[in-house]
């Protein structure tokens, strides 16, 4: 029973057919039977069907063309006439920067995890583990922050509509909170049409946006005053250098332009890889091509239209918005294209754009939520870190709704005080990408295309250094959300700690396939040991002989540890083998002994289990189990078969347990 990395040759690698059932979150009254009613990760994502990319980029979009709702307000107030300058920089970083390292993202995560599995992959034990951890906090960060910036920017647009501002007065907090409690309700309910859906909105919003703009353009080159003034404008601001630095240093906080790319990703295994994926698909092989040719063409297509539509809006705003409109307060804060749709098209189209921008806001909001219930249980319920009932859609709607109450109440549900924690969770995404594309080309010998995307990351930490500098709540709120992640995951983990923790194994050959059945259903005296000494089993053989009145052999069981620890869950590979009467049982990539030895006990279903006691220091002892999967052993055991017993049904009789002093 130790410590160990050596694992023979196996040739012939055979299923464990008896596995083991896994618990699962159990509620006995009505609410809690409701809340088990809800789909889990896997019912929630398998047999996806696939659609051509296009039809696809609807979905990507409503996260994406949603921030022409407030962008090109905030780029006003945050740069006023130097805003379309400042706009173009974001679109050059755009196409140059997150465009080419998406692609990259695209070809290794093309399951659609996105940037965080290629971090995965790429970093392995604790540290990687927290390193994770800490990502998805930025994730959480973006993701909730992007479901109450977009309810509240909504909220904006309602108000501020001359038909309803009598009914609603200045009710921000209490529509922001009604939004968010429709959206938590859909999803209660089973949302389930996302492509469609998404069409239906993002489709008609993206038009409204070129006829007001179209409309913007038209009024400037009837005007031919505009671009002179804006131009006298500019030049208050110095020469092209000191606008050109100006606009470098405004560039951090219209990051929130670059929201879609993770999205991006992560819909991907809606995206048909046609004709040819199937018939490599037939042929075995892993990667889909077409897949990842189709999403490339997908994020290409969002960033051109998405860069077209912020020049314009950018250019047409700074031109025809006056700073008394778009400051804070001003009619148009938050909401100048729809500021300009109602000022040249009349109020009655002017409802018409609005109710378009509270859709796609709002299904943002539901883009969000999905990506949130798609993102936690594939990684925190896996490493262990998060309770059973994560891994279910609707306590997690749930907890995900009490947290954007509490943002929202504490952002006052303000777009622009909420701007700068969006900003750092979109960066914080991108950035861990571009270093992921970076280490991936890397090591795959690609120097020219690695340097490139360690370029690209250099430019996104600086827009994040310069936009935590700024606006350090932005940080803080991260910091917050981190925090909760690694408490929750810290608890969990040591909850979740006496779980059997294997999902499955293999017999390492027929030979031991053979001797496991032999030795299955009361035949043997389990008897771990923390070595392989043939010695020390025959010493073991005598004490228990000498001490105990047992029938039948006994099999001794040795736990080779893996090196990665961190692990949670982890098959096993199991070797038996008959030693002068009895038999030893070996055991491969294991990641925790106590729990080891309780799933070898559960199989082969013992007379009894001798354990061993040491005398070392307890404390020590549990964080050496927690963290890597060694300490007081034979307590642990004892811990691990009591919990699992308690869900499992009734046998007739359970194995004796004799712990004994080391």
């Amino acid at each position: 029973m130790a410590s160990g990395t050596d694992i023979p040759r196996i040739s012939a690698r055979i299923p464990i057919r008896s596995t083991l059932p896994i618990p699962k979150p159990e509620y006995r009254s009505g609410f809690g039977q409701w809340l088990m009613g809800g789909a889990t990760l896997e019912e929630g994502h398998a047999h996806e069907e696939t659609h051509p990319w296009w039809k696809v980029l609807w979905l990507t979009g409503v996260d994406y063309f949603s921030t022409l709702g407030y962008q090109p307000g905030i780029a006003l107030l945050a740069a006023g006439a130097i805003s379309p300058i400042a706009t173009a920089l974001l679109v050059v970083v755009t196409l140059l920067g997150a465009l080419p390292v998406y692609a990259q993202v695209a070809k290794r995560s093309f399951a659609g995890q996105g940037s965080l599995a290629m971090m995965e992959n790429l970093l392995h034990g604790w540290k990687g583990k927290l390193f994770l951890l800490v990502l998805l906090g930025f994730a959480g960060t973006d993701f909730v922050i992007t479901m109450t910036l977009s309810a509240a920017d909504a909220a904006t647009h309602a108000i501020e509509n001359p038909y309803l501002h009598d009914h609603l007065g200045e009710a921000q907090i209490p529509i922001t909170l009604i939004l968010l409690a429709l959206l938590a309700g859909v999803f209660l309910a089973g949302f389930t049409e996302a492509i469609g859906l998404a069409m239906f909105v993002a489709i008609p919003y993206i038009v409204l946006n070129f006829v007001v703009l179209g409309r913007c353009f038209a009024e400037i080159a009837s005007h031919p005053e505009y671009l002179p003034r804006w131009q006298e404008a500019l030049r208050a601001q110095g020469d092209w250098t000191s606008i050109a630095i100006a606009a470098a240093i405004v560039f951090p906080r219209l990051a929130l332009g670059l929201s879609g790319f993770e999205t991006g990703v992560t819909v991907m295994p809606l995206i048909d890889g046609g004709d040819a994926d199937e018939r490599r698909r037939r042929r075995g092989a892993l990667v889909p091509f077409g897949r990842i040719i189709n999403t490339r063409k997908l994020l290409a297509a969002a960033a051109i239209l998405m860069s077209v539509l912020l020049i314009c809006s950018s250019f047409a705003t700074a031109l025809l918005i006056q700073p008394a409109d778009y400051q804070k307060g001003g009619k148009a804060a938050g909401r100048a294209i729809a500021f300009l749709a109602h000022q040249f098209f009349g109020d009655s189209f002017g409802t018409i754009y609005d109710v378009s921008t509270i859709l796609i806001l709002w299904f943002a909001g539901a883009s969000a939520m999905a990506g949130l219930l798609h993102l936690i249980p594939r990684y925190m319920p896996r490493f262990g870190m998060a309770p059973l009932w994560a891994s279910l859609t609707r306590p997690l709607v749930l907890v995900l709704f009490a947290i954007c109450v509490i943002v929202t109440l504490v952002f006052r549900a303000d777009v622009e005080a909420q701007s700068g924690a969006y900003a750092t969770g979109v960066l914080v995404l991108i950035l861990s990408a571009a270093v992921a594309a970076a280490l991936a080309l890397g090591r795959e010998g690609k120097k020219a295309l690695s340097r490139y995307c360690w370029l690209v990351a250099v430019v996104f930490a600086y827009t994040l250094v310069e936009n935590v500098i700024e606006r350090p709540d932005g940080l803080i709120i991260g910091m917050c959300f981190i925090l909760l992640v690694l408490v929750v995951s810290t608890i969990s983990r040591s909850l979740r700690a006496t779980e059997m923790r294997i999902p499955g194994g293999y017999f390492v050959d027929e030979a031991s396939l053979n001797l496991a059945r032999v030795i299955q259903g009361k035949k043997v005296n389990l008897v771990p040991l923390r070595t392989t000494d043939p010695a020390a089993r025959a010493r073991k053989r005598d004490e228990i002989r000498k001490h105990y009145n047992i029938q039948g052999p006994l099999a001794f069981l040795h736990v080779n540890l893996i090196d990665n620890r961190s692990e949670f869950l982890c098959p096993v590979d199991v070797e038996v083998r008959e030693e002068d009467g009895d038999y030893v049982i070996e055991v491969y990539g294991a990641i925790a002994i106590a729990n080891t030895i309780a799933y070898v006990s559960e199989l082969i279903d013992p007379i009894s289990i001798f354990l061993g006691l040491t005398r070392l220091n307890l404390v020590e002892q549990a964080a050496r189990f927690l963290f890597f999967g060694e300490g007081e052993t034979g307590l642990m055991v004892y811990a691990i078969l009591l919990r699992y017993w308690e869900w499992t049904p009734e046998e007739d009789v359970r194995p004796l347990i004799f712990l004994m002093s080391d």
